[in-house]
């Protein structure tokens, strides 16, 4: 499955890569990229050629968040349209969370608010050495509510409680040591650093694979059932239109800080 917003490609050995591609704003995710990424988890999931899923952005970053421009102009639609996003939100990072088959996030640059829920979902998570990463729905008056679950079941609470609450940015030994990554390499090594996992996935069993992942995620609760993800996105509609995000969004816009900050002590 291929959009403007999200490439895939599979190679011989059923590795399917799915590119994040909006280059020009650093992939920050809009409406066409949540649809374009959760039709290529739905597709591989139901392609029996696919075996491994990887996932990357393109260009200088892997995934730069929401693109707050967009999430601006979503406050100016119904409830029941910022509705239908934080649904369509929620629950693409839920499919590829459940995904199947096992699957590899590849960090470089910047990885930003929802970027990071993407990595959460992944079972393996890469990152070369120059990576950056920061929850930073608060710091714009929002709340990452779509990805939480997923972060908490990486992370842990303790340093989601840190990390989602202060956005600050933390570098990709950080992210190891907090548990968002597995492994670092060194700048332009991620293909050689996820091959030799990837060759592991290869050697087993895929329907082994995908029995052991659904127990795994039961067992230490990392599922999301619809009742779970319908309050996440009722949630996530609401305070998005709610004036602590107009006022957050308006001062990234105007490139200010927002009316909140007390300035330095």
């Amino acid at each position: 499955m291929t959009t403007d917003t999200v490439r895939t490609e599979v190679d011989a050995r059923g590795v399917a890569t799915v590119r994040l591609s909006r280059p020009e704003v650093h992939n920050a995710y809009n409406s066409e990229m949540i649809a374009g990424l959760a039709a290529a988890v739905e597709a591989a999931a139901s392609d029996p050629k696919v075996r491994v899923v990887v996932l990357r952005g393109e260009g200088k970053h892997f995934q730069a968040g929401a693109d707050l421009r967009w999430v601006r102009a979503n406050q100016d639609l119904t409830q029941e349209e910022n509705f239908a996003i934080s649904r369509a939100t929620t629950q693409a990072v839920r499919t590829l969370n459940e995904l199947p088959k096992p699957t590899i996030a590849l960090v470089h640059g910047g990885c930003f608010g929802g970027g990071t829920g993407m990595v959460a979902a992944c079972d393996v998570v890469v990152a070369s050495e120059d990576a950056i990463f920061a929850i930073t729905e608060t710091r714009w008056g929002l709340v990452p509510t779509p990805i939480l679950p997923q972060l908490v079941a990486r992370m842990g609470l303790k340093n989601v409680r840190r990390y989602a609450l202060s956005s600050e940015r933390f570098g990709a030994a950080r992210a190891r040591e907090v548990g968002l990554v597995d492994e670092v390499c060194t700048q332009g090594g991620l293909d050689a650093a996820a091959a030799p996992v990837i060759d592991a996935f290869l050697m087993a069993g895929p329907e082994a694979i995908a029995g052991t992942k659904a127990l795994a995620l039961e067992l230490g609760n990392a599922l999301v059932d619809a009742g779970l993800s319908d309050r996440l996105s009722q949630f996530h509609a609401r305070t998005r239109t709610g004036a602590e995000a107009t006022e957050g969004l308006e001062s990234f816009l105007q490139k200010r800080k927002p009316a909140w900050y007390p300035g330095e002590g």
